[in-house]
């Protein structure tokens, strides 16, 4: 990680600018297209596609043979020369964002089927559809009973689905899926708690047997299959397992590809590498100047009980929601209730893992990202949002972008000015999320391994464990690109439109009015709510030509 990072600042002092992504090489048009399609044409487009995407499978399996995905592309060839044939310069501002959004997420498909191909690359797209099921409560009835007996009695197909569909398996999918065919992923987020952790899919399958012995044993022969079913996909995983040697990441061509066409970001994956080389200097060296600031304060305890932590949460979103309203950060309706908390309490059999260390000590941090004004309220506002187009996207970037920025703006607003060591956790938090840049870019790259990935970014983060790295590791290799490196891009990319709408506004810029278009504009591409709060189109202009996927 240390050689990547100086290669990085190296390149980056030969670089006196970023160069936009449509002069390296990709196809520019200034213009958006010209056709005969209206703005109502692309509603309902939009519609059929989503209704197209979205239809689960009868079976709870699904059909991933060679004929059926051939016919998928061939449908998804057709949404796409039907959405370019729109009249989209006719269109207004507002109109041309929602087209280029939904050309996105249609693009994010058309790359699922021709480049991504988890059914027949990743064994964890079948393991992953095993899990829910096993955390199921019981007793179980009326519709939640059949549903958890054809999700059961699906499990047997699904692994025979699996042998007849993989093939080029990389060995970081293989191995990242026989740990979670047996192993408890150590983190549990999402899970239901148990004190100790059920050991995989098998654990949970067993878990679920335990639960149904004395509540509905008519449910155990079924339990026994699925379970059943799930060992032979290990030991046939486990078989194959030293053939499995296939590339993991999608490569640089395509990887700058999904960059522009689905994330509509304007770098390439070079340039992404040097700003998130410079995010970990800058947050490193802010940490040192923070420590040295706080080095007679005393240090930050853990809790020693759970109730001692919900008065360190109650007190902290107190704060935050008093810090709000009286320094006119955001407009928080009245009805917003409630919010999700992210880390809960929980007793481990070793020490807390890398969230907990810095959650258990002060929750504001993560409070400010993933609660309020972060993800759990940007998600309640979403709810809100029924527009066709808008209230259906949602992006990475933007959504990670917004929770880090957050933790920044807060600092930088004076929340935490009598709190130094809450300070340092903030940059533990940024570091963290600046050393993913590289390490996602490594991955999808092929330049690096999930193993080798997890001890870069050990090396550089304080507080972090392999179980965590190695969850997120997982999480960025295996979703669409990109998303790793999300959440420093998109803090960057945020304050980028803070500095445009600045300069633009002058002496009538209001911190709470920014904050509150930004969250009306809807969860789009950060390049596109740039264009529609602003009007600047010197990045959009690089969008609105897609470039044909590269080969592999």
């Amino acid at each position: 990680m240390k050689n990547r990072v100086l290669a990085a600042v190296a390149l980056a002092a030969l670089a006196t600018t970023l160069v936009p992504v449509g002069t390296a090489g990709m196809a520019i048009a200034a213009e958006a297209p010209t056709g005969r399609g209206s703005y109502q044409d692309l509603l309902t487009l939009w519609g059929d596609f989503l209704k197209w995407r979205d239809t689960p499978p009868v079976d709870g399996v699904g059909d991933w043979s060679a004929a059926a995905v051939d016919a998928q592309r061939a449908t998804m060839d057709d949404y796409l020369r039907r959405i370019e044939t729109l009249n989209v310069a006719a269109m207004p501002r507002a109109q041309q964002v929602e087209w280029l959004a939904a050309r996105s997420k249609m693009l994010q498909h058309y790359f699922l089927l021709n480049a991504a191909k988890p059914w027949e690359r990743d064994p964890g797209f079948y393991v992953d559809q095993m899990l829910d099921v096993s955390f199921t409560e019981l007793p179980a009835k009326g519709e939640a009973l059949a549903k958890l007996q054809k999700e059961l009695r699906a499990v047997a197909p699904l692994v025979a689905a699996a042998k007849r569909n993989l093939r080029n398996v990389p060995g970081d999918y293989a191995d990242l899926a026989l740990h979670n065919l047996s192993a408890a992923d150590g983190v549990g987020h999402g899970h239901p708690y148990r004190k100790v952790p059920p050991a995989g899919i098998l654990g949970w399958f067993d878990d679920l047997a335990g639960r149904a012995r004395t509540t509905q044993p008519e449910l155990l022969p079924d339990i026994a299959a699925a379970r059943a079913a799930a060992v032979d996909f290990q030991g046939w995983l486990k078989a194959g397992r030293p053939q499995m040697t296939a590339k993991a990441g999608v490569g640089e061509a395509r990887f700058d590809w999904y960059l522009k066409n689905v994330k509509l970001l304007p770098y390439t994956a070079a340039q992404l590498q040097v700003l998130g080389a410079r995010e970990t200097q800058r947050l490193w060296s802010i940490h040192a100047l923070e420590e040295h600031r706080n080095r007679k304060l005393p240090r930050l305890e853990l809790p020693t009980s759970e109730a001692e932590y919900e008065r360190r949460k109650t007190e902290s979103l107190q704060r935050i929601r008093k810090w709000i309203a009286d320094e006119g950060i955001i407009t928080v309706p009245e009805d917003i209730g409630d919010l999700y908390v992210n880390v809960p309490w929980i007793v481990r059999t070793g020490d807390p893992n890398f969230w907990e260390l810095v959650q258990y000590r002060d929750p504001s941090p993560d409070l400010l990202h993933a609660t309020l004004p972060g993800h759990a309220f940007d998600g309640q506002m979403a709810k809100r949002d029924k527009r066709p187009i808008r209230g259906r996207i949602g992006d990475g970037v933007r959504a990670e972008g917004w929770g880090v920025y957050l933790e920044e703006a807060a600092q930088k607003l004076g929340f935490f000015e009598d709190r130094g060591r809450v300070r340092e956790l903030i940059d533990i938090f940024g570091i963290f999320r600046a050393v993913r840049v590289a390490g996602d870019i490594d991955l999808q790259l092929n330049r690096k391994t999930v193993p080798e990935v997890v001890a870069d970014w050990r090396k550089y983060t304080p507080w972090l464990d392999a179980n965590v790295a190695r969850v997120d590791a997982e999480i960025y290799l295996r979703r669409p690109p990109g998303y790793g490196l999300g959440y420093t891009v998109g803090m960057i990319e945020m304050q980028k439109l803070l500095a445009d709408r600045r300069h633009q506004l002058g002496d009538k810029f209001e911190l709470k009015a920014f904050h509150d278009e930004f969250m009306a504009v809807g969860r789009l591409p950060m390049s596109l709510v740039r264009y529609d709060m602003t009007g600047y189109d010197d990045e959009i202009r690089n969008f609105w030509t897609r470039d044909p996927l590269p080969p592999a």
